[in-house]
């Protein structure tokens, strides 16, 4: 397979400065050199530039770098278009906005390809707010809501080509949900599994009736991994911590079912926020996340107890 390393440096919406290095720390812990080492052909395409903002006025004088996001959504949509092209594309955040980008970019793509799109977004949140449903004005609470076509985006975000039938999203690891999103998820149709779903049933089952759905109608899938995903116990690095996240088990089983599938054909990593991680275990927790997706398992690392001597 063909890998495509895309640097999205966006913090604009995020409610904390830092989410800019993050793309930086994942190279660091080794995020490029992993599909290689995995046997995947791997171009590096830097850093997205941000396109101009012009300038946006809305209503909710809650929102927060409004032109900002909107431009650099702009930028990331086309280049998540064109790295989609005959590869698999893996995005580095940046703050949770930058999907608003990468999910638009690859629907137009699979739209092409006469394929539908589907979207596993792990992450506590929904971010299925619209512009005039956010009480924090922190732009990274929308970009699901907006590539999905929810109303409220148009002429302050880029008009949309494709939008993502919400039937398609399956939102996996919830654990804050504001009111308002809650309402929007229920009425959209999109597919909710919170942490008290993944407490009673388990994580696989949920995740293989969901994969079944993509094969079945032929999808491309694209997956959304956001650092508060994971318990902050094991991933500290974000600023939206919310206690009782995914395991490392859970993160890696799920990483690997979604290997065995061959399914999926884009990546987000977001939220990594460096300068909250502790010796860059979060950073490489998510580089060995992704090189589970990429094929690697488990049992093929040897532990330190194995691996030294005592």
């Amino acid at each position: 397979m063909r890998c495509r390393i895309v640097g999205a440096p966006v913090q604009d919406g995020a409610g904390r400065m830092g989410c800019e290095m993050g793309p930086s720390a994942l190279r660091t812990a080794g995020l490029v050199s992993v599909p290689s080492e995995l046997g995947h052909q791997v171009e590096d395409w830097g850093a997205v530039e941000k396109a101009e903002a012009r300038a946006v006025v809305h209503g909710n004088l809650a929102l927060k770098a409004l032109p900002e996001i909107s431009a650099w959504t702009a930028a990331i949509a086309d280049t998540a278009y064109a790295a989609s092209r005959e590869a698999m594309p893996i995005f580095l955040g940046g703050d949770h906005s930058i999907s608003a980008g990468t999910v638009s970019g690859v629907a137009r793509r699979a739209a092409e390809l006469g394929r539908p799109l589907f979207v596993l977004w792990l992450d506590a949140h929904p971010d299925f707010h619209t512009l005039d449903t956010t009480t924090s004005g922190n732009l990274h609470g929308v970009p699901l809501a907006y590539a999905s076509g929810q109303a409220g985006f148009k002429g302050y975000f880029p008009d949309l080509p494709v939008t993502v039938d919400p039937a398609r999203i399956c939102a996996m690891g919830l654990r804050s949900v504001d009111p308002a999103e809650r309402r929007a998820l229920n009425e959209a149709g999109v597919t909710v599994h919170d942490m008290r779903t993944i407490d009673e049933h388990g994580i696989a089952p949920l995740l293989r009736a969901f994969l079944a759905k993509v094969e079945q109608e032929h999808g491309l899938l694209h997956v959304s991994l956001d650092v508060d995903f994971l318990d902050p116990s094991i991933a500290p690095a974000v600023g939206t911590t919310v206690p009782g996240g995914a395991t490392f088990r859970e993160a890696h089983l799920v990483m690997e079912m979604l290997s065995d599938s061959g399914l999926v054909t884009s990546l987000d990593l977001v939220e990594l926020n460096p300068f909250l991680d502790e010796r860059g275990r979060t950073a490489t927790l998510m580089v060995d996340l992704t090189a589970s997706l990429m094929g690697r398992r488990i049992m093929d690392r040897p532990t330190r107890s194995h691996s030294g001597s005592l």
